[in-house]
């Protein structure tokens, strides 16, 4: 089952990883929507280290402004950037402090 539907507000969790995690560095902290909800999978934490049997999570696409990334962009304001990013990983925005 999963945590969040799609439209729903989420913030991407800020974390320090060691290894391998598929959240890029410059998505962490940024707000976004759910796109869409695919299914569960082991996460790449596990993976990547040949636990196969290790935890699975849920993965999101998540939708977020290109401008909300990266201020100075100049393109157009509705352009945006799509990234799946597995359940540990997001957070409702609600229930975050914004980062400045």
């Amino acid at each position: 089952m999963s945590r969040f539907a799609g439209g729903e507000r989420v913030r991407i969790l800020d974390w320090l990883t060691i290894g391998h995690s598929r959240v890029p560095r410059y998505a962490r902290g940024a707000i976004g929507y759910v796109e869409r909800v695919l299914r569960a999978f082991l996460i790449p934490e596990d993976d990547a280290f040949g636990r196969r049997q290790g935890r699975k999570y849920v993965l999101y696409r998540i939708r977020l402004k290109t401008r909300s990334i990266w201020p100075d962009y100049r393109g157009p304001d509705d352009d945006e950037v799509q990234l799946e990013i597995y359940e540990h990983w997001l957070e409702p925005a609600e229930e975050s402090h914004d980062h400045a």
